[in-house]
């Protein structure tokens, strides 16, 4: 049995109005999980509710075990590390950003310690940004900047990471490249749940598929079954369809 590292009970949340509507759901260490769904489902919503950006009207969020209400910002952080879909891009060294990952494990004043400069290193061997280290964030390409957020959300060393819509502003090799790396983080323990729009990618590249729907979990289960429920079908209005490949199954519609 795998250890649960991050979970929701009965979760409600939203601005203003409820958005996710009575989800529970939890995700274990070693697994890439995929939530996907429309526009406007909810996906969001629920990875910025899971480490409490967007308050919670009703149910349970355990982090670690933990209940989030428990937890201080920074151990919230030290427990889930989170890669926003809209970022704003910083006048800063790719090395100075990556850094930024390592705030949660700094007590006042903020200084770097050696383990900090090493954290920072391992992420960009990770990522392939070492030789960009010392550029500015504000002359990288989409892509590549989308893959200096991701480093210093490996700087933060959490359990758990959360990345809303990873594999935008990506080419066609960079999104693969970066589904590969996900898969290498969750072999070495860690629980890695993504927001994709990509679903042939989300059925290729994850364990379990978490569906949503007008802010219900619809449905969550591993890419066969979920597949075979067809419940994509319904709840993206088309058809579905996969063959077996030499490189495994492919999925299109």
């Amino acid at each position: 049995m795998k250890e649960i590292l991050l979970s929701a009970e009965g979760l409600c949340a939203g601005y203003g109005r409820e958005v996710l509507h009575d989800v529970s759901i939890g995700f274990a260490g070693g697994e890439i999980v995929s939530i996907v769904g429309p526009n406007g489902s909810g996906k969001s919503t629920l990875l910025k509710a899971l480490i409490g950006i967007v308050p919670k009207s009703g149910g349970d969020i355990l982090i670690g075990g933990m209940p989030i209400e428990k937890l201080s910002a920074a151990a919230v952080a030290r427990g889930a590390a989170y890669l926003p879909q809209s970022k704003k891009i910083p006048e800063l060294s790719v090395m100075t950003m990556v850094l930024h990952g390592r705030f949660a494990h700094l007590s006042y004043p903020r200084r770097y310690r050696k383990e900090d400069i090493a954290a920072a290193e391992r992420a960009l061997d990770i990522t392939g940004l070492n030789e960009l280290a010392g550029e500015s964030m504000t002359k990288l390409s989409g892509g590549t900047q989308q893959r200096v957020f991701l480093a210093m959300a490996l700087a933060q060393d959490s359990p758990v990471i959360l990345m809303d819509e990873p594999t935008s502003f990506m080419d066609i090799s960079h999104q693969l490249r970066l589904m590969d790396l996900c898969r290498t983080l969750a072999d070495s323990g860690r629980a890695v749940v993504t927001v994709l729009h990509d679903l042939p990618m989300a059925l290729k590249y994850s364990d379990r598929i978490a569906v949503l729907s007008d802010g219900r979990l619809c449905a969550m289960d591993t890419p066969e079954e979920v597949f075979l429920s067809r419940i994509l079908d319904e709840v993206f209005g088309v058809r579905l369809h996969r063959t077996s490949t030499e490189t495994g199954t492919l999925y299109y519609w």
